[in-house]
């Protein structure tokens, strides 16, 4: 399991510097000693992120702004706008999704996106998150750490290694090296009362903490002690989960890591998505009635045509064919920087549909054949086998 932990950097800050310099703004409060905090005039209430220049006058998250302004009398600050916040916030997770449909919001600023399916698009994972690092920036204007692990736990705390615009690693067996050296207050869920109590132990880093006698730890802080021993040996076993809700459509979306110029390079794509919505239209026991096809250009407009299928299906063939036609309707020849292919409408597979003989036996001729091409893929790898349209694409 491939686990992404995407964090942005600053994230108040950073939303509140990016839409102030859209507004025309020539002071980027990220380059500046500055703050979000309560009431400037005033100031009255606590630090709610900062930026790094202000971090190194000591200023801290969570601190009165009284006591920064001490540490750095020409401190600029801004006041919170929390409907931007959400703006901000719903625009990067549709953008995560377009990577990996499997996305768990933690927070308003952070996501895990369960990266094992999609990992085979790219030569490594450190590879992907870069992609997707650039990708941010290049759509927002601004920054976000990702750390990789095939745990939650180690991904969240392989985020929060050196920031910001970073990616980082933390498998299983890095622990000992790049997280046991570190502060107990370091570790994920470890907070101000159940360090305290740490200390008073004499277990001062994560690497004390991991040998401690889990016993030990119970009877000082009950069950949180038993966690953070499981988390501090990097012990998880919770997987992504998304938020349930009623099937509407089924859909997915891939940033290419370089632009699109031709259809014979956007048929492909259009084929493994159309092959990936296939699979999940199947595996929720969906047909799907309509196709839609997106377009993001590489100056990042956007475009989107969808049109009804014949009959409903959820077979890769019906799918492409569809997509590939809107596609040659849609795009007007600029470089392509995503697609994505989408389907709506959709019934359950029991459902009563008019389907005639002939349609319902080259449904079922199609669907015996992604079957045995799915299992192949998944036993020996994408690359495996190719359908013979995969290599006449443009025919």
């Amino acid at each position: 399991m491939i686990i992404f932990h995407v964090d942005v950097n600053s994230a108040f800050l950073s939303w509140t510097s990016v839409q102030r310099l859209k507004d025309g703004s020539t002071q980027d409060l990220r380059s500046i000693p500055s703050i979000i905090s309560g009431d400037r005039e005033k100031r009255h209430g606590v630090v709610l992120a900062k930026s790094i220049p202000a971090g190194r006058f000591g200023i801290h998250t969570g601190e009165p702004v009284t006591d920064a302004f001490r540490k750095c009398p020409f401190l600029a600050t801004a006041p919170p706008d929390h409907a931007l916040y959400a703006s901000y916030s719903a625009e990067l997770m549709r953008l995560l999704r377009g990577y990996s449909p499997v996305l768990e919001q933690l927070s308003i600023d952070e996501c895990f996106l369960d990266f094992t399916e999609a990992a085979g698009s790219y030569p490594t994972s450190e590879a992907a998150a870069d992609a997707i690092r650039s990708d941010v920036f290049r759509s927002f204007g601004y920054t976000v750490n990702i750390g990789i692990s095939s745990r939650k736990v180690l991904a969240k705390m392989a985020s929060d290694f050196e920031k910001p615009d970073r990616t980082h690693t933390l498998w299983p067996d890095e622990i000992p090296v790049k997280m046991w050296p570190l502060p107990v207050e370091d570790l994920y869920m470890a907070g101000h009362a159940a360090c305290a109590v740490l200390r008073k132990l004499e277990i001062n880093t994560i690497g004390e903490l991991a040998h401690t006698d889990v016993k030990l730890l119970e009877l000082h802080l009950k069950s949180h002690g038993r966690l953070l021993w499981e988390y501090a040996n990097g012990i998880d076993e919770r997987t992504v989960g998304t938020v349930k809700r009623d099937v509407k459509g089924v859909g997915n979306s891939t940033t290419m890591p370089a632009d699109v110029l031709t259809r014979e390079e956007a048929y492909p794509v259009l084929k493994k998505l159309s092959e990936s919505v296939s699979r999940r239209l199947k595996k929720s026991g969906q047909l799907a009635g309509m196709v839609t096809v997106e377009i993001r250009y590489s100056d990042f407009s956007n475009a989107s045509h969808q049109s009804t299928l014949e009959s409903v299906s959820s077979e890769t063939e019906a799918i492409y064919k569809k997509s590939r036609a809107l596609f040659d309707e849609l795009w007007d020849g600029r470089p392509v920087r995503l697609l994505g292919v989408r389907t709506a409408k959709l019934c359950g597979e029991e459902d009563p549909v008019q389907l005639n003989l002939f349609q319902r036996a080259a449904d079922e001729r199609r669907q015996k054949l992604d079957e045995a091409v799915g299992e192949i893929r998944r036993r020996y790898g994408d690359d495996a086998i190719r359908r013979g349209t995969d290599e006449n694409v443009t025919k």
